[in-house]
């Protein structure tokens, strides 16, 4: 697995602010999970940065979200610290 840093800096501006509208634990869109395969070098490469966050959609698919050394990077603190005192 690349460096969280050299992934997420393959992401578009666009993509970036996308996930952080959805914030540390939101579920990630096909467009964004798309994305971060996308910059970690291909389809289905991004495992391993989503995982799933334990529900699923109206359709059955699995809702997925940053895994959470990964949205900490992101978001510059420990994710449970975000969800808990958003800022």
């Amino acid at each position: 697995m690349d460096n969280i840093a050299a992934v997420l800096g393959r992401l578009t501006p666009d993509e970036l602010e996308e996930i952080h509208a959805a914030g540390p634990q939101g579920h990630l869109t096909r467009r964004i999970v798309e994305a971060l395969d996308r910059a970690a070098g291909g389809p289905g490469s991004g495992r391993g940065y989503y995982v799933p966050a334990g529900s699923v959609s109206g359709t059955g698919s699995p809702h997925l979200v940053l895994r959470s050394d990964v949205a900490a990077w992101l978001f510059g603190r420990p994710a449970a610290a975000a969800v808990a005192n958003p800022a």
